[in-house]
């Protein structure tokens, strides 16, 4: 568990730079010690990972665009993915600690487009309600699920299986913050046509992600302008129509790299990620190593 006394961020943005965080295993566990925070506070920042809390320590306030919010200590919840927020100790003195799950949600939905994340995960992240959702000690609908998270801390990384483990507690909380979550995630007809409309977008890109793509294409395809393209991305998937299409061209590239034989050459080239120095370059960027050495590490695992 890595301790925070500090927020970094990323080189010219508020989004927060997560040490460690990577595609192979997309989870940090760390304990944020507030008290030893400058002014016992963490500044503004955002981060595309949603952030799973528990209050072991003191009291503070979240503040996201909805306002302020105190969490208790013995409360916990969610801050959802890209969702801009700080956090103020509310005592001038004593402990503040909280324990973070940070991960992207594809650690329990798995694949994109998998019927988990469309059930259970794109609903939660795409709700522009949910920006903070708190679970409370004195809410008796709350106290097993809290007990749940407190308990996944436990989980350590010398235990066999703690993969498997971690990705099966982090669902089961995922499920009830799920069911906590489902008074808010009513749609309007806007949010009906916004949701039909933007499946496809993602299905153009789906079906055309080896060949070249722009927002233009996207947008006349769908019959829309490229301002509405940006706006559906946007507010949807919190995302641009571009950096969704490189992102799933990366993902494909990974099972691919995995699943077959073809050269770093073909692969780039079918992904639509042009040539081999190209997409070793934004591949390093993203996942950290090169494609062969990402090909050699999960084609020796015994899956």
């Amino acid at each position: 568990m890595k301790k925070i006394d500090a927020v970094i961020f990323q080189p010219g943005s508020r989004e927060e730079l997560l040490p460690g965080f990577s595609q192979e295993f997309p989870y940090i566990c760390s304990c944020s010690e507030l008290d030893k925070y400058p002014d016992r506070s963490a500044p503004w920042h955002w981060h595309k990972a949603v952030e799973l809390f528990y209050m072991e320590k003191g009291s503070i306030e979240y503040y996201t665009s909805s306002g302020r919010t105190v969490i208790p200590e013995g409360s916990g919840g969610i801050v959802n993915s890209n969702v801009l927020h700080m956090t103020r100790a509310l005592s001038t003195s004593g402990t503040v600690r909280s324990t973070l799950h940070i991960f992207d949600t594809s650690l329990i939905g798995g694949r994109h487009g998998s019927r988990i994340e469309q059930k259970y995960i794109t609903p939660v992240i795409t709700a522009s309600r949910i920006e903070l959702l708190v679970l409370s000690p004195d809410n008796h609908r709350h106290t097993q699920l809290l007990n749940l998270l407190r308990d996944s801390f436990l989980i350590s990384e010398q235990d066999l299986g703690y993969e498997l483990r971690l990705r099966s507690a982090l669902s089961e909380i995922w499920l009830g913050i799920y069911r906590e979550a489902l008074p808010l995630l009513e749609k309007s007809e806007n949010e009906i046509l916004d949701s039909s409309r933007l499946k496809e977008l993602m299905t153009y890109v789906h079906e055309h992600f080896s060949e070249k793509i722009t927002v233009q294409q996207l947008s006349s395809n769908a019959l829309m302008s490229e301002r509405e393209c940006f706006r559906l991305f946007h507010d949807c998937l919190h995302t641009s129509p571009m950096e969704y299409v490189r992102n799933y061209r990366l993902q494909m590239a990974c099972q691919m790299l995995i699943e077959s034989k073809d050269s770093i050459t073909v692969i780039s080239h079918t992904c639509g990620l042009g040539n081999s120095s190209h997409f070793g370059k934004i591949f390093r960027e993203a996942m950290n190593c090169t494609p062969s050495e990402y090909r050699q590490k999960w084609q020796n695992h015994d899956i």
